[in-house]
């Protein structure tokens, strides 16, 4: 788990900030779905396993950045009246609906069994759909917005770093991505998400468990 939370990693200055959590995750969902395709159609289970990390790791970063990132981009935006500071708002307004309807997907590949006949292509949809909001906010946002914060770089950056600490760990695309109502809705989000990361993981520990108790006394009694 902590290779997956170093994917989403996020840097203490407007660079690591902007790059940094972008090309990261973007590296990361890409090899992923790389590691996906390779699966096969039978193995469902190791499929659920790539699937449920690349849905942690979005999740995680959607929610950083629109708690952090994308606030403070409109913020800078509206402190002053330009024809590229008005471009910047737009272009965040584009990226909030780009992550609305990636986290829809999400949470349909949450509660979708692998062998749905849907699962591959909606995998294979979603990774498009990252990608392509990728490279967007790398070719037209980023650049507008290392401009407009580079005062406020470093405060940002170490609050998006301790902010992947406390983050969802699973998408809620019903919740607010603006504030105030995500500054309300996230923590309690991630309270929820990480007990219930907490006693899936405690079951399929418990379940380890019995598994080899069974074949020890299979052993012992043949």
């Amino acid at each position: 788990m902590a290779a997956d939370l170093q994917a989403i990693g996020i840097g203490t200055d407007v660079v690591g900030v902007m790059d940094g959590p972008r090309r990261q995750p973007q590296h990361f969902a890409r090899q992923r779905g790389q590691q996906f395709e390779a699966l096969g159609e039978r193995a469902q289970q190791a499929k659920r396993k790539v699937a449920q990390k690349i849905i942690r790791a979005l999740a995680m970063h959607a929610a950083i950045e629109e708690t952090l990132f994308y606030p403070a981009v409109r913020a800078a935006a509206r402190a002053k009246e330009t024809k590229a500071n008005a471009a910047a708002d737009d272009l965040v307004l584009e990226s909030l609906e780009e992550h609305h309807i990636v986290k829809w997907t999400l949470s349909e590949l949450e509660k979708m069994d692998p062998e749905n006949e849907r699962f591959d292509a909606k995998m294979k949809v979603l990774m498009e759909s990252v990608r392509h909001h990728v490279e967007e906010e790398e070719q037209d946002l980023f650049p507008k917005a290392r401009k407009m914060l580079k005062d406020t770089s470093e405060q940002l950056g170490a609050a998006m770093a301790k902010a992947k600490k406390i983050a969802p760990t699973r998408p809620h695309p019903r919740a607010p991505d603006q504030p105030p109502g995500n500054f309300v809705a996230g923590p309690v989000a991630a309270a929820m998400d990480r007990g219930r990361d907490f006693a899936a993981g405690f079951a399929a520990k418990m379940m380890k468990r019995g598994r080899s108790a069974m074949s020890g006394k299979e052993l012992r009694n043949p």
